[in-house]
């Protein structure tokens, strides 16, 4: 299999893992996030393994189109494992701001609104600041090429993901409002 249909299969895998399906009506009132194919809501320790989930096939994604020679990986891995738990604390916030917006986007005040909109940009530039700080560190390690490639990987899963949710939460404003 080539490393383009590797890439496509576990992209849709990402997005079907485990029997959960993030929805809007489950993250609003007490609710936590996510539901089950059966309509049962997800306890945040159910949320947490299927990011621990989504984080492990991220890896088997970048390792199979990234082709590292031995001694790129051996260098390479640990530094990705260090981006990585630096950048599930940016996945915390933005979870955070998820759970919040969905629980009062029926509700939100113009205030309130600009407060989300505020923190999500905040978000967005902890992301490149993040790669930004990477950059160098990965390069130091790996040819330009290969610190592009992973980079532009890291970036297509990510804007994947961002999509996926987005496209679940609901606009402040109703049309016509």
């Amino acid at each position: 299999m080539n490393n383009k249909m590797a890439l496509l299969l576990m992209l849709t895998g990402l997005f079907s893992l485990s029997g959960f399906h993030v929805t809007a009506q489950t993250m609003t009132g007490q609710e936590t996030g996510a539901s089950t194919n059966s309509g049962q809501v997800a306890s945040d320790q159910d949320i947490q393994l299927l990011r621990k989930d989504i984080r492990s096939q991220k890896k088997q994604l970048i390792a199979a189109n990234l082709n590292l020679t031995t001694t790129e990986a051996t260098k390479f891995w640990p530094i990705y494992d260090q981006y990585e738990a630096e950048y599930a604390k940016v996945g915390d916030a933005k979870l955070a701001l998820i759970k919040e917006y969905s629980q009062n986007s029926d509700s939100a005040t113009d205030e309130q609104a600009l407060d989300y909109l505020k923190r999500s940009e905040e978000i967005s530039k902890s992301v490149i600041r993040l790669r930004e700080r990477y950059v160098p560190l990965v390069n130091q390690v790996l040819p330009g090429k290969k610190t592009a490639t992973f980079f532009q990987l890291e970036r297509r899963i990510e804007m994947l993901l961002d999509v996926e949710v987005a496209s679940l939460l609901p606009p402040l404003q109703s049309q016509g409002q």
